[in-house]
């Protein structure tokens, strides 16, 4: 017998498959198309496996990590994706995205919506070494696009240099060696003329 349970947990299912269908800013390496959320949070989970000897705090708990990257996109499939340099889109961006993960998560039975809430807050509030760790991933991988196709969205009217190492300053604290790496990478970046200083 199908439970109510299973119901929801399928019905979730098949609604997160939108992510697939939600394009980001940023584009892929190979052919520049842009990529979508889905892609992003399944890069950023490899990203997570592959780079966590780099987390400050050894004990980062990368199974949460992983957990976090994959979920901290889905509210996107109601509030839609905002640019991160959009100071207008931010105005209301909290606002947007809370309301999604409320219509989102509680289609899943109580127990797991809470679970999945938690996750997304505590992805959005970066406070734990779990969360600062997510979202320098989060800064990382957009970066590391642009770096390797000329700065696609970093031409666009205003993004400069400065702009870049603001978002990504969540990493000098938390994960050093590569907040490292970002910064060679913007350097070279603005030496080959495709992010302003």
């Amino acid at each position: 017998m199908i439970s109510e349970r299973m119901e929801k947990q399928i019905q979730f299912i098949v609604t997160i498959d939108e992510l697939k269908n939600i394009t980001r800013q940023s584009v892929t390496i190979r052919d520049r198309r842009h990529e979508n959320d889905a892609e992003h949070s399944w890069h950023l989970a490899m990203m997570a496996m592959i780079l966590s000897e780099y987390a400050e705090d050894k004990n980062v708990d990368i199974f949460r990590v992983i957990k976090m990257v994959l979920i901290h996109d889905l509210v996107e499939i109601y509030a839609g994706d905002t640019y991160c340099y959009d100071e207008k889109g931010y105005e209301d961006k909290d606002e947007r995205e809370q309301e999604a993960a409320n219509r989102l998560f509680n289609m899943l039975p109580e127990d797991q919506a809470q679970k999945m809430m938690a996750l997304w807050r505590e992805f959005e509030e970066m406070e734990t070494e779990e969360a600062a760790y997510a979202a320098t991933l989060d800064r990382f991988q957009p970066l590391l696009l642009n770096y390797n196709t000329d700065g696609h969205t970093w031409q666009r009217p205003g993004i400069t240099s400065a702009k870049v190492l603001k978002r990504t300053a969540v990493a000098k604290a938390r994960v050093p060696q590569l907040y490292e790496y970002i910064e060679r990478l913007i350097q070279s970046s603005i030496e080959r003329g495709f992010l302003k200083p």
